[in-house]
């Protein structure tokens, strides 16, 4: 990649765009032990708040692909970052734990969009062999996310309240809003690439089969459910970093605020790496290896399934540190699935049907971290959190097999 193109410069805007999209959404787990004393909530009921936002979030997917799929990316994906925002910053309205869950399921409906719009940016602008990079930068804008939201909100909270911090972490999606529709045009109408830029991007990308791009002809294809499966069994991983390693330090680890914000953002600067170098093991794969352009992301998910087993024994080690070592691995791992099956969704579809097909899959992970969010509310006071993490080790294993059955043939084909 030419790091002075236009496409660079996509790829930086719509990771920013990212990073404050996971600013906001994670801003809620390092704030949940303050939020559950000030508002008097239970874990049980923290885990229907967490539930809220999943839930608009899973059923919204499919829905803001589809409307990103119509409307077009520039006005699309503005409209939704004034909405995160806006559904974000009304967090400090809240008086309770059912006003919370309500605030935190339109933030959800929000932010479904994020993923899909970024994944139909990287089609549109990228070359296949440029795709799996560009899909590690701008996922590591998750992370990155990730890791700024329990420092920012931390100290925020600290000096003027749980309140502000929400409408400081809501109120710099409508600074992102304004500059990508500003700033943003697919390669062919965009004036500041040149002619031999859109000639490269053209010509790399392959042609990929187009077909009904209803919702329901693209849950019916094969190749959805290759990758869907998976990415129902890798997402309960990131559900539960998100939302649920700060109760987790400050319950079994018994960390303070301070403490949690000066550590809960590890496991997220791990993910961050493991998002970049995920998007280069593919193609390093493909020219050292001699595996497919499909085969080399698989390839990379199944290394990424068995690295996953580190965080499952999160539950046999004492100390703190060791705790959270684990658990950066376990970032680190995810991202690594995480990047590589978000590129498979753009590989395998027509560009038309990118944000559709994405949102439909994430909608699939969604399904899977809602579920297991869920079942952390009804558990982890009575098991502890040793057991639900032990989970986490087998689901990616059991993706892993599955997507290589369903792919097997692709894995040695020559791109």
């Amino acid at each position: 990649m030419n790091w002075r193109s236009a496409r660079l410069r996509i790829l930086l805007l719509v990771m920013v765009g990212t990073i404050i999209n996971y600013i906001a959404r994670n801003s809620l787990g390092v704030l949940a032990p303050q939020l559950q004393h000030d508002l008097h909530i239970t874990t049980q009921q923290y885990s229907y708040i967490v539930g809220a936002f999943q839930i608009a979030y899973t059923v919204m997917q499919p829905i803001g692909g589809m409307l990103i799929d119509r409307i077009g990316l520039t006005a699309g994906f503005a409209l939704f970052a004034v909405a995160w925002s806006l559904a974000n910053m009304a967090h400090g309205l809240a008086r309770g734990w059912l006003s919370l869950a309500a605030f935190r399921g339109a933030l959800g409906l929000a932010e479904a969009a994020a993923i899909p719009a970024g994944m139909k940016t990287i089609g549109e602008w990228f070359p296949d062999r440029e795709r799996s990079v560009a899909t590690g930068w701008f996922n590591a804008g998750t992370s990155l996310g990730a890791v700024i939201a329990p420092v920012l909100a931390a100290l925020v909270a600290k000096q003027w309240g749980w309140q502000a911090a929400f409408a400081v972490t809501g109120a710099m999606g409508l600074v992102f809003a304004w500059a990508w529709y500003r700033f943003y045009r697919s390669p062919q109408n965009a004036s500041y690439v040149g002619a031999q830029e859109l000639a490269e991007i053209r010509e790399g990308q392959r042609p990929v089969p187009a077909t009904a791009s209803t919702i329901g002809a693209i849950v019916a294809t094969k190749r959805f459910w290759a990758i869907a499966v998976p990415r129902f069994l890798a997402e309960p991983a990131w559900q539960t970093f998100s939302f649920w390693i700060p109760l987790y330090l400050a319950r079994e680890r018994h960390m303070d605020l301070t403490s949690i914000a000066l550590f809960a953002w590890v496991p997220f600067l791990a993910a961050d790496a493991g998002g970049v170098l995920g998007g280069y093991l593919a193609p390093w794969l493909q020219r050292r290896r001699g595996l497919s352009l499909e085969g080399s992301r698989i390839a990379g998910i199944t290394l990424g399934a068995v690295l996953m087993i580190a965080p499952g024994c999160v539950g046999l080690v004492a100390g703190p540190l060791a705790a959270i070592t684990l658990l950066a691995i376990g970032g680190f791992a995810h991202q690594v699935i995480s990047v590589l099956i978000n590129t498979l969704s753009a590989d395998v579809f027509p560009k038309g049907d990118i944000a559709k097909a994405n949102g439909l899959v994430g909608m699939a992970g969604w399904t899977g971290g809602l579920l297991f969010s869920l079942a952390i509310g009804q558990l982890a006071d009575r098991t502890g959190y040793a057991p639900l993490f032990a989970c986490l080790g087998l689901f990616d294993l059991v993706g892993a097999v599955w997507l290589i059955a369903m792919r097997r043939h692709l894995i040695l084909e020559k791109a």
